[in-house]
C-alpha cells in the first residue's frame, strides 16, 4: 500500500514547493521505490489552459492532453516518468466533479455539503492516483500557503487522511526564512506563524524545509525546533542555489531520506546516505559543475515581462530543455530574453542576434509581437543563425518563408488575419466548430500524437542518433506533445517544397505537417516543429532535437558571421 507525503508552503508562494516535492521523489526513486506525485491548485479554473502565462507561469501539457501547472513538468523532469490527468486537480475540477455526481444521484439523495463531500472527493482522487500507479510513495503538493482560505479544504483532506492512515502519512512544510538587509540576520518568526497556522488546521508538520538565501545555522534550527514542536534533526536546510538539480543532493546532506524512512518505520536501509550507490543523477550534477565553456542562446518571446520584472517561468520547460542538452554536449548555456516588440519598432536592433550561437522562438498565441518575431526569423534564415521554432515559432517561420522565399505577399495565419490572401497557417476544421460554440477550455489539439519522420533529414538523424523511434511497416514514428488550434495549410505544401522547404515530419493519420526544415547545405540548422519537444526533456535524457540544435551550436562561431543587408527590406 502506498505511503503519502503532503507538501505545503509557509510564509509566501514561489519558494520552491514544486522543486521540493520533485526532489523528495527523486531521492526515493534513487532507493528503488516507485513514486508518483500530485499537484493541487486552489483556484476555480478547471485547468491551467485558459490562463495567461504571465499570470500563472507556463502551461504544461501531459501525455494524455491535460493543460496543467508547471510543477507537473518539474515532477516529470526529476522523476523521469510521465504524469497524467489524475496527477493534477484544482478547486474548480473538484467542485465540477462533486456537482456532476450530485446531478447523477451519486450521493443517494443526501444534502451535499462543502464538508465532508469536497475533502472526500480530494481523498478519493489521491487514493485513486496511488492505486493506478501502484506507487510505493505518493507525493501530494498543495498549492498556495497555509493560512489562506483557498487551500483550507485540501488541508482538511490531508488531516482526514492522517486520521485514516496514521502510520502512512507525513507532512512537510516548505517555509521561508527571510534575511532583511537592514537587520542582517535570518528571522524565524514568519515560519513559526506558518506552522501555527498549519496547527490551526489540525496538522502538525513532521519535517520543515527551511528555505532561505543561506544555509540555516544551528541557533536558528534550535529556535524553530522549540517553537514549532519538531526535532532539530527534522529541519532541513534549503539555501538558494544556481542549479535546481542539486536540491536532492543538498537534502541528502541533511539525511532527508533517513528521516523519511524512519518516520515510516522502514528498516533495512543505510543510515549513512554516502554508503548508497551514487546514482547517475549525482554524476551528472558533478559534471555540470566542471563545465567551463559557455554558449549563448536567445529566446524571442513576449510572456516574460511583468512590470519591471522578468518572469522566466512562462517558458520554464524550454529553459530546462536547453540546459539539459547544453550540459550534455559540454556547455553552460547563457540564455537571454529578447523582446520581439523592439524589433517591430527598430529593425536595426536585429543585429544583436548575431552575437548568439542560436535563436529559439517558443510557443505563444495572439498578434502582439508577431511582426518582430517574423523579422527575427528572416534575419536568422538569411544570416545562417541556427534557429529552432516551437509550435507558434514554427508557424511564424512558415509565414516568413511564404512571404520572402515563395513570394506570397501578405501571407499570414488566419489567427491574426482571417482575410489574408494566403492562409499558410489555418485553423483545423474540428477546432473551427469548437470556437463557434465558444468552447475554449481544454479543446485544443492536446497531448501526444504520432509523427512520421522522413529519412535522411535533420529531424530523422536527430532522433536516430539520440533516441529510439518506433518502426512500423518501414515507417519511422515518434510521439510528441501538442497544444494548438492552427496548422500548416497543406494547399501550400508543394509550393513550399519547390522553394526548398523540407517537411520532415508528418502526422500519419491526418497528414498534418509536424516538422519543417531547410537542407543543411542551405542552412546549418533551421527547424520548426508544430509540437512541444521541451515537454519531454529531462536531466538524464535530453530531447533529441534540442541535443542536435545545441550540438550544431557547439561548432557555430558567432565571430565569423557576415551580415545580410537585406533584412530591412523584407515584406512585412
Amino acid at each position: 500500500m502506498s505511503r503519502f507525503i503532503f507538501v505545503v508552503g509557509g510564509v509566501m508562494s514561489g519558494i520552491g514547493k514544486g522543486i521540493t516535492t520533485a526532489s523528495i521523489g527523486r531521492i526515493l526513486k534513487n532507493y528503488g521505490y516507485k513514486v508518483t506525485a500530485l499537484k493541487i491548485d486552489p483556484y476555480i479554473n478547471v485547468d491551467a489552459g485558459t490562463m495567461n502565462p504571465i499570470e500563472h507561469g507556463e502551461v504544461f501539457v501531459t501525455q494524455d492532453g491535460l493543460e496543467c501547472d508547471q510543477d507537473i513538468g518539474n515532477y516529470e523532469r526529476f522523476l523521469g516518468d510521465n504524469m497524467y490527468k489524475f496527477n493534477y486537480m484544482t478547486t474548480g475540477s473538484v467542485y465540477n466533479s462533486v456537482i456532476s455526481k450530485e446531478r447523477n444521484l451519486c450521493y443517494g439523495g443526501k444534502c451535499v455539503r462543502v464538508v465532508p463531500h469536497i475533502p472526500d472527493e480530494v481523498i478519493e482522487r489521491i487514493e485513486s492516483a496511488a492505486k493506478k500507479t501502484k506507487a510505493d510513495f505518493t507525493l501530494v503538493e498543495i498549492g498556495g500557503t497555509v493560512g489562506e482560505y483557498e487551500n483550507l479544504l485540501f488541508l482538511e483532506a490531508g488531516r482526514i487522511m492522517k486520521l485514516k492512515y496514521p502510520e502512512r502519512i507525513i507532512f512537510v512544510i516548505v517555509s521561508y526564512l527571510p534575511i532583511p538587509n537592514m537587520i542582517g540576520e535570518m528571522k524565524t518568526k514568519p515560519t513559526q506563524h506558518a506552522v501555527r497556522s498549519l496547527n490551526a488546521a489540525g496538522i502538525q508538520p513532521d519535517i520543515i524545509i527551511a528555505r532561505s538565501e543561506r544555509t540555516i545555522d544551528k541557533p536558528r534550527k534550535e529556535k524553530i525546533a522549540i517553537f514549532c514542536n519538531v526535532k532539530e534533526e527534522d529541519i532541513i536546510s534549503a539555501p538558494d542555489i544556481k542549479n535546481i538539480y542539486e536540491v536532492p543532493l543538498n537534502f541528502e546532506k541533511d539525511n532527508l531520506s533517513r528521516i523519511i524512512f524512519k518516520k515510516f518505520n522502514l528498516g533495512g536501509l543505510s543510515s549513512d546516505t554516502e554508503d548508497s550507490p551514487p546514482p547517475e543523477w549525482k554524476k551528472r550534477v558533478k559534471r555540470i559543475k566542471q563545465l567551463k565553456k559557455e554558449i549563448k542562446i536567445g529566446i524571442i518571446g513576449k510572456y516574460f515581462a511583468s512590470g519591471k520584472f522578468t518572469l522566466s517561468d512562462s517558458y520554464i520547460s524550454v529553459i530546462e530543455a536547453v540546459k539539459h542538452a547544453a550540459w550534455q554536449v559540454g556547455y553552460n548555456p547563457k540564455i537571454d530574453w529578447l523582446d520581439s516588440e523592439l524589433y517591430e519598432k527598430d529593425s536595426r536592433k536585429l543585429k544583436e542576434l548575431l552575437k548568439y550561437n542560436g535563436i529559439i522562438v517558443p510557443g505563444g498565441f495572439g498578434a502582439r509581437g508577431v511582426k518582430g518575431k517574423i523579422k527575427a526569423i528572416k534575419f536568422c534564415r538569411e544570416n545562417k543563425i541556427p534557429f529552432l521554432g516551437l509550435c507558434y515559432g514554427m508557424q511564424l517561420a512558415a509565414i516568413e518563408f511564404a512571404r520572402n522565399v515563395c513570394g506570397l505577399k501578405n501571407a499570414h495565419t488566419t489567427e491574426i488575419d482571417p482575410k489574408t490572401p494566403h492562409p499558410v497557417i489555418h485553423i483545423m476544421e474540428e477546432q473551427k466548430k469548437l470556437l463557434e460554440k465558444k468552447d475554449y477550455g481544454g479543446s485544443m489539439r492536446l497531448g501526444a500524437y504520432e509523427c512520421k519522420l522522413k529519412p535522411n533529414t535533420i529531424s530523422y538523424n536527430s532522433y536516430k542518433k539520440y533516441s529510439k523511434f518506433q518502426i512500423l511497416n518501414s515507417i519511422f514514428l515518434v510521439s510528441e506533445r501538442h497544444r494548438h488550434r492552427y496548422e500548416f495549410n497543406n494547399e501550400y505544401r508543394e509550393q513550399f517544397e519547390k522553394a526548398g522547404m523540407i517537411f520532415s515530419g508528418i502526422n500519419p493519420k491526418k497528414n498534418l505537417a509536424e516538422i519543417m526544415e531547410l537542407d543543411k547545405k542551405k542552412h546549418p540548422f533551421f527547424v520548426g516543429v508544430q509540437f512541444h519537444p521541451e515537454f519531454q526533456s529531462n536531466l538524464l535524457k535530453p530531447h533529441p532535437l534540442f541535443l542536435e540544435f545545441l550540438g550544431i551550436l557547439r561548432g557555430h562561431e558567432v565571430t565569423k558571421r557576415k551580415i545580410s543587408l537585406s533584412y530591412t527590406k523584407a515584406i512585412f
